[in-house]
């Protein structure tokens, strides 16, 4: 089995050191990859939204599978493409992927088939002035998202009427994010615990992997800019009734919604949820595996991730393949470059990385190699996973490893832990 990976950052070191631990045997590429995902195969250079380079490496390479890490490949249809060419793939096709790749299609969607969700409106370039009135007679706070991707970056929650017009003076008016924010999508301000739930599913059928928290602000306290995530832990717990919630009103009417549409979902679909006090509620849909929720999840779950993913390509994945590890925890610590997350700093040297092995599990992202030494190249560089029995145990030994690394100007939050209220 030749199997390549698309993708070069912390997830990807992840789903490539997982993947390295099945019985098939195999041969694993990554395009383009990093120093640790080349310790388990081969590196390719070849950017993952390349889709014609891809696909021109997989005939050429004989490649049986590609696993898409990252969102922008699946957009792009990297499904399409090479399932055309009898390649299987780990994704959804490209229009499916609107559920990720529009926040109106999917917010629409969700409206459609009754799946709860915040109230919203979206305006375009065209109608800023309608955007503006509709921000001064609302209640605060607001959301306000860019339709299109934007790295984990374009969600904005505004304080005020001040913040939201400047807001969306930098999305409509200045293109932050180029197309991606050329419309926008305004929405109530729920508050709650937001957790992130990861489904497999092949088409027929569907399983729950498990439920994570993703720290998405920069500092400590949930303060800062949002980022792409700073630390995740797993797994997260929830009442039976919060449970059966969700499987009934936004999974299994995503689900059904996406029939009605004539629509065949293959892959990992990723609810980002709040759990309020009036239930639980989706706040985006992503069509792939999260960064950094993966290296929480992967190293606590139980099963050939390998065998399960070529199942699911061929739409004949087997209930019970994949499961939580039980009364086993992971704690994951995402070290950052100075300057994160709008211009990062590149070019420090790494110390500590095989010292905090000892102790954790390390998953490069932002990383480069030169001469045998390890560099950053990213603004987030480094991925540091605790295990344990214990929430504690995992957390302790997450900080443990992040104490024994270090570079110019290194960032992370010391309070990623397990929620005390879920």
């Amino acid at each position: 089995m030749r199997v390549l990976v698309l993708g070069k950052g912390g997830r990807e070191s992840a789903i490539v050191w997982k993947l390295s631990q099945s019985s098939i045997e195999k041969e694993i590429y990554t395009a383009p990859g990093n120093p640790f995902t080349a310790k388990f195969g081969k590196n390719i250079n070849i950017n993952e939204e390349d889709i014609e380079g891809i696909l021109k490496f997989a005939k050429e390479e004989k490649i049986d599978l590609v696993f898409p890490g990252g969102e922008t490949s699946i957009v792009l249809g990297v499904a399409d493409r090479l399932e055309e060419e009898g390649i299987k793939v780990f994704a959804p096709r490209a229009y499916t992927a609107k559920l990720e790749g529009s926040k109106v299609w999917a917010k629409e969607f969700m409206k459609k088939y009754a799946i709860p969700t915040a109230d919203f409106e979206y305006f375009d370039k065209e109608n800023f002035d309608e955007a503006v009135r509709f921000c001064e007679a609302s209640k605060y706070p607001l959301v306000i998202k860019a339709d299109g991707l934007a790295g984990g970056k374009g969600s904005v929650i505004v304080r005020n009427f001040k913040e939201a017009v400047k807001t969306l003076e930098e999305f409509l008016v200045k293109s932050k994010f180029g197309k991606a924010s050329e419309k926008v999508v305004i929405e109530k301000f729920l508050r709650g615990e937001e957790v992130s739930l990861f489904v497999i599913s092949d088409g027929n059928r569907w399983e729950k992997l498990g439920y994570v928290r993703d720290f998405k602000r920069l500092y400590d306290n949930d303060e800062g800019p949002n980022t792409g995530g700073m630390g995740s832990v797993a797994p997260i717990v929830l009442d039976k009734e919060t449970e059966s919630l969700i499987d009934e009103t936004i999974i299994n009417r995503t689900f059904e919604g996406l029939a009605k549409e004539g629509l065949r979902y293959r892959g990992i679909l990723y609810f980002g949820l709040m759990i309020t006090d009036g239930g639980p509620f989706v706040l985006e849909y992503n069509v792939r595996l999260g960064d950094p929720e993966t290296q929480a999840l992967l190293p606590i779950l139980e099963g050939d991730l390998l065998e399960a993913v070529i199942l699911v390509s061929e739409g004949r994945y087997k209930l019970g393949s994949l499961r939580l590890k039980e009364n086993f925890y992971s704690c994951c610590v995402v070290i950052a470059s100075r300057g994160y997350p709008e211009e990062p700093e590149r070019g420090k040297e790494i110390f500590g990385i095989k010292e905090a092995e000892e102790v954790s599990l390390v998953f490069l992202s932002g990383v480069e190699e030169r001469d045998g030494k390890l560099y950053t190249a990213g603004g987030r560089v480094l991925s540091v996973v605790g295990l344990g029995k214990s929430r504690v145990e995992a957390k302790s030994k997450a900080y443990k490893g992040v104490s024994r690394i270090s570079f110019e100007g290194m960032h992370y939050r010391k309070d990623i832990g397990f929620p005390p209220t879920l």
